[in-house]
């Protein structure tokens, strides 16, 4: 049916980029309301050209991105919005994959080195920082790119006494295979193309939102190269004291600070667009995609924190202007910087390995449930694990343990346990493991969390929900509103100098509709089970073994 001539009117529009691992959004929210009005997706294919090379096309990243706006604004017609109301346009993106282009022909060099599927290879990072790179590589599966790993090993031994965290004290991470960094010198030492770019002045490097923001304002005929501080935090290029490039960081890996982008903050005009539907509408918001959550989530205040559930979880928490260097394995990160001429935030970061993934486990591994959906009335239908515990260290413990040798373990079986136990025990691992990451940072920051807000996938799973407030004793905030991470982004775009249709005064910020869930169980029954998940952990521990094993290689055959 033909879109009516009356056009329905609206406050000022702001719409936001989401370019994540496995897809590309568009999506446009009233700046009064943070309502969502229309959106579109787009499925990006990975490539696995290697075992443990992961790898996208940055052309096929940006005609995603083109697609989806064009889509997204044929839907606002058709809604009778008028496009012509969208203002600002931000953008949110997967942190570490990193490209390098040609800036005279416009033409990417190489794929875009990718992050790996399984989320949770934010923890491998630090389990090299614990226990040297040889015990990295038990933990790696197929889908992670390691085509970097000797790399690291050679810049590791260029450290005083082959420490991996040299040079935390300026990035607030370990040197690993994880960040931009590493993957740009592998690019410079093993692409011939990237090497010749690079030696005649005609290589461009940067994240996701760099040749994003490059290509949509114009790319080889006037394009803005930048990055904002969120993403820049995460190449291990960046002090994130002096929140600029560091001249002695470049220098350790052997890369000419000409190729990087121009650091900005997370909320200001960059460019603007210079075709399509969208002409001529500022690009004025960028933030990493956990940062733009925590935005989302409208964490500003120094303590709050959120956790976005997926296949792994990762937890973000506001530390306030002053980095705080984790004790315990965390990461220490750039939360947001919202104008040129406000004050910095950090966030400590660190990620629950297992979460969604074991729901996959239990559906194509065991067999016992035929959905996600299904978890969680099998889990209902019986209210307790009966005791029975289930450490899921399919790949070692992670944060705050950093144990390798540990395996998953089932434990407190009994006569009576049945699957509905199990199903149970699974729900409860992942709100154990959350409470773990937020012991460490309560640790690590000095004040304990009052309010946990949670967003991602899972979080529609409301028994999941009720026993991650039960097991932390503090209320569980969920959004009505699940596109967090894009309404971060949009949000940091509309507050920009210039356009200023978003106000992130904490008296102005719309009040969005979200479901608390408060404890339910006194403490000291939270604090017994916890007891045990603690003794459960110990269980699993020290199962792989350094000493000659058959390691299950013999079979029983008929």
């Amino acid at each position: 049916m033909a879109a009516s001539s009356h056009r329905i009117m609206l406050g000022p529009l702001v719409a936001a980029i989401d370019q994540g691992t496995s897809s590309t959004r568009f999506l446009v929210f009233n700046s009064k309301t943070a309502e969502l009005l229309s959106h579109h997706q787009v499925e990006i294919k990975q490539s696995f050209p290697k075992e443990g090379w992961v790898e996208e096309d940055p052309k096929e990243i940006l005609q995603s991105v083109y697609e989806c706006i064009e889509r997204t604004c044929e839907k606002l017609t058709q809604l009778n919005i008028d496009i012509s109301n969208i203002k600002a346009i931000g953008v949110t993106n997967q942190r570490e994959t990193t490209l390098v282009w040609d800036k005279e022909t416009g033409e990417p060099l190489y794929n875009a080195i990718g992050k790996c599927l399984f989320r949770f290879f934010h923890y491998l990072c630090v389990i090299s920082s614990y226990y040297g790179t040889d015990s990295l590589l038990c933990f790696c599966a197929v889908w992670l790119d390691l085509r970097t790993q000797s790399t690291v090993e050679r810049l590791i031994n260029k450290t005083p006494g082959r420490n991996k965290n040299h040079l935390k004290h300026k990035t607030g991470l370990p040197i690993s295979t994880y960040f931009s960094a590493v993957k740009l010198r592998w690019l410079m030492d093993n692409v011939d193309k990237v090497h010749e770019a690079v030696v005649s002045h005609r290589a461009m490097f940067g994240t996701v939102d760099s040749w994003l923001i490059w290509c949509l304002t114009g790319g080889k005929s006037g394009g803005v190269h930048c990055t904002d501080v969120t993403n820049a935090s995460r190449t291990m290029l960046f002090n994130i004291h002096t929140m600029d490039w560091d001249p002695e960081l470049c220098k350790y890996f052997g890369i000419p600070m000409e190729i990087l982008p121009r650091v900005r903050s997370s909320s200001e005009i960059y460019g603007l667009m210079k075709s399509g539907a969208l002409s001529g509408i500022p690009i004025s918001g960028c933030l990493g995609d956990q940062s733009a959550a925590l935005v989302g989530q409208m964490c500003f205040k120094d303590g709050q924190a959120k956790n976005t559930y997926g296949t792994g979880c990762f937890l973000l928490r506001n530390t306030g202007a002053k980095p705080v260097m984790s004790d315990h394995g965390l990461l220490t990160t750039v939360a947001y910087k919202l104008g040129r001429d406000k004050p910095a935030c950090y966030a400590l970061e660190g990620s629950v390995a297992i979460a969604g993934a074991v729901v996959r486990w239990l559906q194509d591994n065991l067999g016992i449930i035929g959905s996600s959906e299904e978890l969680e009335k099998l889990a209902a239908s019986v209210g307790t694990s009966y005791g029975c515990y289930f450490v899921p260290a399919f790949s070692g413990l992670y944060a705050p343990y950093w144990e390798p040798s540990a395996r998953g373990i089932i434990c407190g079986l009994t006569q009576f346990t049945n699957k509905s136990h199990l199903a149970f025990a699974a729900l409860e691992a992942v709100c154990f493991q959350t409470r773990e990451i937020l012991d460490a940072m309560n640790q690590d920051s000095g004040i304990p969390l009052t309010q946990l807000q949670v967003d991602g996938g899972m979080t529609s799973n409301r028994l999941l929900m009720q026993l991650q407030a039960d097991i932390l004793c503090i209320p569980v905030v969920k959004p009505s509103m699940p596109e967090t991470t894009a309404l971060g982004a949009a949000m940091a775009a509309g507050a920009a100098e210039g356009v200023s249709v978003w106000s992130l005064n904490p008296e102005d910020l719309s009040e969005v509709t979200s479901e608390k869930f408060e404890p339910q169980i006194n403490p000291e029954e939270s604090e017994f089970r916890y007891a045990r998940w603690k003794k459960a952990v110990e269980k699993s521990m020290n199962w792989e073994t350094t000493e000659p094993v058959c390691n299950g290689d013999f079979y029983y055959q008929n």
